[in-house]
């Protein structure tokens, strides 16, 4: 795989957040659509299929929802329930969507348009900036169900409490 020229490997010298690690791949991106996922195992590479599936029937952006075949993943503590189910309403009713997991980590979208979003994420407000930005253009943001594996602090999770209140922010900074 390291001799597969298809592959870059893309390092910032020190880390700079999930949105700047996605705009930097993005810059290098050759595919017609790019397909995004958090490295944390969480979600379950065995869905692609899903998700390309869509893409295949023309949907230019799918989100992977971890709430359309489970009410409540298995595994997700309290406030991250809460705070995903705030998410999605909140983007909903700001941006007349229909969507039921805003802060998804798992997005396929068309690379002409996420270049055109002109993203100036640098962290974990990526998710709402790019639903907003998407939204805004009018792009339909299909859902296809997905597992989920729900990890906690102990295991990595880096989400904090704080990050909810700047993805609620970044939805309404951009509905102006």
């Amino acid at each position: 795989m390291a001799d597969d020229p298809r592959i870059h490997l893309c390092v910032h010298p020190v880390n700079r957040g999930k949105g700047a690690a996605i705009r930097t791949a993005l810059e290098l991106a050759e595919g017609d659509y790019c397909l995004i996922q958090d490295a944390d195992l969480e979600y379950d590479v065995g869905d692609y299929p899903a998700l390309l599936r869509a893409v295949n029937e023309g949907a230019e952006a799918v989100y992977g929802s971890r709430f359309l075949e489970r009410s409540w993943p298995e595994g997700m503590r309290l406030p991250n329930f809460v705070a995903n189910r705030m998410l999605a309403h909140a983007a909903n009713l700001l941006y007349g969507l229909h969507i039921t997991d805003e802060a998804t980590c798992f997005k396929v979208i068309r690379t002409d348009i996420l270049r055109d979003l002109q993203l100036v994420c640098e962290g974990f407000e990526f998710c709402p900036e790019v639903t907003a930005k998407l939204a805004k253009r009018g792009v339909e943001i299909r859902e296809v169900p997905i597992r989920y594996i729900a990890r906690d602090v102990a295991d990595g999770k880096k989400v904090r409490w704080t990050d909810g209140f700047e993805a609620i922010w970044v939805l309404l900074r951009h509905r102006r």
